[in-house]
């Protein structure tokens, strides 16, 4: 089974706006510290022969998936999706809850890789069928080894990626001519080197080497610190019942690290996300922390710009990553031909997910990464590399996207990234706090 050849194209990013052909649905009460919300919720059907699919995707991202669901359609294959697309976050996540436990969730859904460990234990989801999943060309040889780890739980596959979205660096290529660093920000290779490159950037923007925004925002700052973290080799076990599994001093390394970049000169010591991103839109910094779904942004900005994985500066590769992945929420019932149905679906997406690079994900179906389409994708290509060796939050079920977890890393944090604070004494913040949720027993 193949798409027809008028699959579309990426549209251009046009921000975070509700779109015509699919209804945007208010979410229930946010998750309570990363708890979840049990109850019923309907998942409704207008025919047998139609599927659906709840997902968070908004904007250029929203517009992209849902041109990849229409084209399926239009394949006439027995079977028709409609989309259900809900405000993102802890609305989400608890709509999906409620509605699994009801047994009436959707056929399919989007969940990012980061949520698996607090929704497969407790039998919301159900695993996939691999002797089905290769009969349609979807095999885990077609991902890597790390992507596809990630959705196993006790031994059975609970997510299928559609993509990674990691953190990475962007840079402004005039700047880094002038300042004479283009070849030493692809050589860049311990802390020090790094500072070099961020002060010889600075002196050439006037204003900031570096952009990094952070203020107010617990996602930030936890995906520069675990990249970090990681790549000095430690590790953070996050095991029920036991105290937190950390490396104390690799901790502060990295928290002192990101504390010096954020010097007012090398970087503002009190930005946030969109400052951040206006500062190097505007040519006021030379280099960039970025999330790869800021890339539609800055290409829209036709900015004289490039993106490469964050250097390893601490000794072994490691990059914070998280990736959209797709589930099989819980049902009451569940019909044989139907549920073929949504495989295919699924099948069908990643084997074009080329089309989703274009948004700055790198697909997570191998075949496509290797094609010479994608390939062809500047900067998408330069990074397609992280995956192999890829960070994802420690499993928690208080954990993932959308959940408290981040936020408790800011409240113990960000003072030290604002220079008030200890290192060491807010990273032992933030582990209390990890250890008083590990005593408390799941909630689902």
């Amino acid at each position: 089974m193949s798409l027809p050849n008028s699959f579309p194209t990426p549209p251009p990013r046009t921000g975070d706006r509700p779109l015509s052909r699919r209804r945007l649905l208010s979410g229930a009460a946010a998750l309570a510290g990363g708890g979840l919300l049990l109850g019923c919720a309907p998942g409704a059907r207008n025919s047998a022969e139609e599927l659906t699919y709840w997902h968070l995707m908004t904007g250029g991202d929203g517009t992209v998936m849902a041109g990849l669901v229409d084209a399926v359609n239009a394949m006439n294959a027995g079977f028709r999706t409609t989309q259900t697309v809900l405000a993102w976050g802890p609305p989400y996540y608890t709509k999906l809850a409620m509605a699994s436990a009801g047994g009436r969730a959707p056929d399919l859904a989007i969940m990012h890789a980061s949520r698996i460990a607090g929704y497969a234990p407790g039998g919301l989801l159900e695993p996939w069928d691999l002797d089905l999943l290769a009969e349609l060309g979807v095999r885990e040889s077609d991902f890597p080894p790390l992507v596809w780890q990630k959705g196993l739980y006790d031994g059975q596959l609970y997510s299928i990626a559609l993509d990674t979205h990691p953190f990475v660096l962007y840079y402004n290529t005039e700047h880094a001519a002038k300042a004479g660093v283009a070849d030493a920000i692809q050589t860049m290779d311990s802390p020090e080197a790094f500072t070099e490159v961020a002060r010889k950037l600075q002196r050439v923007t006037g204003k900031h080497g570096l952009s990094y925004g952070y203020l107010g925002d617990g996602s930030q700052m936890w995906r520069l610190f675990y990249t970090f973290y990681r790549q000095t080799g430690a590790e953070m076990k996050l095991v029920p019942g036991s105290p937190a599994q950390v490396d104390e001093a690799a901790a502060v390394e990295a928290l002192s690290f990101v504390r010096s970049l954020l010097d007012d000169t090398i970087a503002t010591r009190s930005g946030d996300g969109g400052t951040a991103t206006s500062e190097f839109l505007h040519g006021e910094s030379g280099m960039f922390f970025g999330g790869v779904w800021e890339l539609p942004v800055l290409k829209d900005a036709k900015l004289p710009f490039d993106a490469r994985p964050i250097p390893t500066l601490f000794g072994q590769d490691a990059a914070y990553a998280d990736s959209h992945t797709f589930v099989l929420p819980r049902q009451s019932k569940v019909s044989p031909e139907r549920r073929r149905h949504v495989y295919q679906l699924v099948a069908e997406i990643l084997k074009h997910s080329v089309v989703w690079a274009g948004a700055g994900h790198i697909p997570a179906y191998q075949p496509v990464v290797r094609g010479s389409e994608y390939q062809q994708l500047k900067p998408q290509s330069n990074y397609a590399g992280i995956p192999a060796y890829v960070n994802y939050d420690p499993d928690a079920w208080f954990g993932g996207a959308g959940s408290d977890f981040h936020k408790y890393f800011a409240e113990n944090v960000q003072n030290v990234y604002l220079g008030s604070g200890d290192p060491a004494a807010g990273f032992e913040g933030f582990v209390q706090r990890l250890n008083k949720l590990l005593d408390r027993p799941q909630p689902v």
